[in-house]
């Protein structure tokens, strides 16, 4: 009679559904809604994993530190919307126009809107957050504009077009004020398309 085969000791393997090619969207997922409900500070690796339904590893495996899936779930929210080269074209002429209508459409797209608006509070309350969204606009957004640019000081002038930009975000959407909370975004892209123009474009 054959004996059976010992038992393995440690974790049995961990089930199809768990690695599979869709465990990575179920964490960037996940994690985009722990972070808009929970906030940066109080969101774990390890409560991202259980909402996700993986074990925590995956999640280090995938995205390596909190930090980095934070980064991720932030890029997943200006995707397929991030298309700056379609933004920036081969003429500049009417690219701050252009540029103001793109970042508009983002934040007025309630699907990513609300993840971005805790990722923002997020970011202005925590250092850690802070420092991600930065490097993320400063490596996706600034670089790619500021590159395109043929004026003196290219990355500054990206720059204050961001501030610009980020500054009607959190007059629009984070603190709501009035008329600017309930204007129309054609009418902002209108009266500020100008100002970026000349930030960029200007010498």
């Amino acid at each position: 009679m054959t004996e059976p085969a010992p038992r393995r000791r440690g974790r049995p393997p961990r089930a199809a559904a768990e690695t599979g090619p869709g465990a990575r969207e179920r964490i960037l997922s996940a994690a985009r809604t722990e972070f808009s409900d929970r906030g940066y500070e109080r969101t774990s690796i390890r409560g991202i994993a259980k909402a996700a339904g993986v074990d925590a590893a995956l999640v280090h495996h995938y995205f390596g530190t909190k930090d980095e899936v934070f980064a991720a779930a932030i890029e997943v929210d200006f995707e397929p919307a991030l298309t700056l080269s379609a933004v920036l074209g081969d003429d500049l002429d009417g690219v701050g126009e252009r540029l103001a209508r793109y970042f508009l459409s983002v934040w007025e797209n309630p699907a990513t809107r609300t993840p971005l608006i805790a990722v923002l509070r997020s970011a202005l309350t925590h250092d850690a957050a802070a420092k991600v969204l930065r490097g993320f606009v400063l490596r996706r957004l600034l670089e790619r504009v500021a590159g395109e640019l043929r004026v003196p000081d290219p990355r500054f002038r990206a720059e204050l077009a961001a501030s610009h930009m980020m500054g009607i975000v959190i007059m629009r959407y984070v603190l709501e004020v009035e008329p600017l909370a309930s204007a129309p975004a054609e009418r902002i892209v209108e009266l500020v398309g100008p100002t970026l123009q000349r930030y960029l474009t200007e010498g």
